[in-house]
Parts: C-alpha cells; sequence; structure tokens
C-alpha cells in the first residue's frame, strides 16, 4: 500500500489526476475503471483542465463505471451516465462507444450484470480503478458484508448510503434503493487501484482500513490484499 498525505480535498484530487495523468500518457490505450459522487468531481475538473492545456489524448482510452442505479433512464441528471458526461466525458475527445456504464434499465438487471463483468474481462481487464469509500467502508456500492467473491451484481442500499446521496436528490425518497456495483472481485482485478479519501467524515473509515482487520464486514478491508494499491487522502481524514 502507498499512501499520499495531502493538505486538503483539492491538492488530493490534484495528486489523483496528476497520478492518472501519468498513466494515461505512458500507454495512451489504458483502460481505466471510474467512480462516481463527490469524492473524485475535482479529479475530473483537473483532468478537463489538462486536457484544455495540454491536449492529453482520450481517443484510445477506454472505461468503465463502477455502478449504476437501477430504475434511472441514460438522461436522468442523477444517474451515473449523466454524472460522467457533465463532469468528464463531454469535455474530452474520448470516443462516447469506448465509454461503459451499467444499464440500470436493463429488463433482466442478472443478464446485465453478467453482460458487463463479461464485457470488462473480455476486453482485458483495468488497469487503473479509481474509488472512493463510504463511511460504512463500502466501496461501490458493495455494502458491509458483500462476498469479497462476488462480481458485478444488484445491491439493495444501505439507509446510510442513501442518505449520504440524498443531497443530489430533491429528497431521501427520490434516491433508488437499489444498484448495479462492480463486485469486490471485480474490483480487485484491476491491475492498480486508487483510493481517494476525504475530510472528518471518513476519518474512522481510514483508521480501521490502516489498522483494522480484513473482514467482509468492511468492504474496503478487502483493498488491504492488492498488490497495487494507491491511498491519496487529506489531513482532514487523517
Amino acid at each position: 500500500m502507498k499512501i499520499y498525505v495531502t493538505k486538503n480535498k483539492d491538492e488530493m484530487n490534484q495528486k489523483a489526476a496528476e497520478l492518472m495523468l501519468e498513466r494515461i500518457r505512458k500507454n495512451p490505450s489504458t483502460t481505466l475503471g471510474l467512480a462516481t459522487g463527490g469524492t473524485p468531481e475535482a479529479t475530473y475538473e483537473y483532468l478537463v483542465e489538462d486536457f484544455q492545456k495540454q491536449g492529453t489524448s482520450y481517443e484510445h482510452i477506454t472505461t468503465y463505471n463502477l455502478d449504476e442505479y437501477v430504475g434511472l433512464s441514460k438522461d436522468n441528471p442523477n444517474s451515473y451516465h449523466a454524472y460522467m458526461q457533465e463532469h468528464l466525458f463531454q469535455h474530452i475527445n474520448i470516443p462516447l462507444e469506448n465509454t461503459h456504464i451499467p444499464n440500470g434499465l436493463a429488463e433482466d438487471l442478472d443478464t446485465e450484470c453478467d453482460r458487463y463483468d463479461t464485457h470488462i474481462h473480455g476486453h482485458g481487464g483495468i488497469d487503473l480503478q479509481l474509488l472512493g469509500i463510504g463511511e460504512n467502508g463500502h466501496i461501490g456500492f458493495n455494502e458491509p458484508g458483500t462476498s469479497f467473491g462476488s462480481r458485478t451484481h444488484v445491491v439493495e442500499l444501505a439507509e446510510s448510503t442513501r442518505e449520504a446521496n440524498a443531497r443530489f436528490f430533491d429528497s431521501i425518497e427520490a434516491v433508488p434503493t437499489h444498484a448495479i456495483t462492480m463486485g469486490i472481485q471485480t474490483i480487485l482485478k484491476a491491475r492498480e487501484i486508487m483510493l481517494l479519501i476525504s475530510g472528518e467524515r471518513k476519518r474512522d473509515a481510514l483508521h480501521r482500513l490502516l489498522h483494522g482487520g480484513i473482514s467482509e464486514d468492511f468492504p474496503a478491508s478487502a483493498l488491504k490484499d492488492h498488490p497495487n494499491l494507491t491511498v491519496i487522502t487529506d489531513e482532514d481524514a487523517l
């Protein structure tokens, strides 16, 4: 495990973008696993700024997103399809056919999960997976108790997770109750993982990650066995 400590969240996001850009420039055909939510938002802002100023190309980059809400259409402003368009895809030169996000409106969700996992594997897997962490230790939408052997699957969201995401919706009632998420096994197959942790609310989660044992009660603990894990955190979380 490699750990970078930054002064604040902005510096954390800047460091994450710098490391991602290093990988992209070294391998212009990199396959990225992408996260959504408040934590990586500024990371994408830095990638966009670099594209505008330096012209780093995404023409041959492929992306796979961690998750998507069940029941939201792609054009719903709270969907992760819309999030990625707004914060990254529409601002860089990545071909949209190279971007992949689970279909939360699939008629058969289990089939969609199998399709997504198979597609990742068939493409050769993920080179660099970007992650955030929930206060309860969830990664992606893998809540406590999720099997470390899980592949992409449908999950019922914990109430704490829905409450945390309610700020993006009109009310907590509007937050979907289920989502499709990459499983922990799928995440661990990435060749490199970058975990971003910011703010006092994540302090307990970071402490447990660094000093606790490995248990399915704390999904992020599975990352401790990964051979190429980078944690970027700010002083508030540490």
